[in-house]
């Protein structure tokens, strides 16, 4: 009787072993088709699709909770890419959600901000730089242009500055390329 317990106990302490150590060894880190999601998305965070940003709208999406015609930055080129990889009808984009602009960055005229902090607090990529009663600015390379800090301003100090493609940050869509 001692015998066979101690050889299920040692029978169930190795396959547990190997349970952990698969478990370990072939983790799979969330859902793959919401990672292709959200790198279609332009990761603006800006809020516009009714979500608090790309990540949980690619969520929704993957579960069939939300449209693919809801984020305004990746505009109608965005919903196209992304009704091919879900393999859905593809969708004009949703006006009710806001409009397609171009590229663009914020930056505050130094000479009027008054360090109020509240566009630091709105940025949700902490593009802000400056603390309170000291002048705010922007690292323009983090900025993704979603424009929550605007309506937040006290004084409308931040303002928009369309970003214009040079040769080195130019980069033709392919229907560019195929139409020459």
């Amino acid at each position: 009787m001692f015998e066979s317990v101690v050889i299920f106990s040692l029978l169930t302490l190795a396959l547990g072993l190997v349970l952990g150590y698969a478990a370990i060894r072939f983790k799979v880190d969330g859902n793959p088709l919401v990672d292709q999601i959200d790198s279609i998305l332009p990761q603006t965070q800006c809020g516009q699709c009714d979500f608090p940003g790309c990540r949980p709208y690619a969520q929704a999406l993957a579960k069939g909770e939300a449209q693919i015609n809801q984020c305004p930055p990746g505009g109608q080129e965005g919903a196209d890419a992304l009704a091919e990889l879900l393999d859905v009808e593809p969708l004009e984009l949703n006006a009710e959600h806001g409009e397609t602009k171009p590229d663009h960055v914020v930056y505050v005229d130094e000479k009027l901000c008054i360090g109020c902090t509240l566009c630091i607090q709105a940025c949700p990529v902490d593009a802000f730089v400056g603390s309170s009663k000291v002048m705010t600015t922007v690292i323009a390379r983090e900025c993704t242009g979603c424009d929550l800090c605007i309506p937040v301003c006290p004084v409308d100090c931040i303002y928009v500055k369309e970003l214009i493609p040079t040769l080195g940050s130019y980069v033709p869509d392919l229907q560019e390329i195929a139409h020459g």
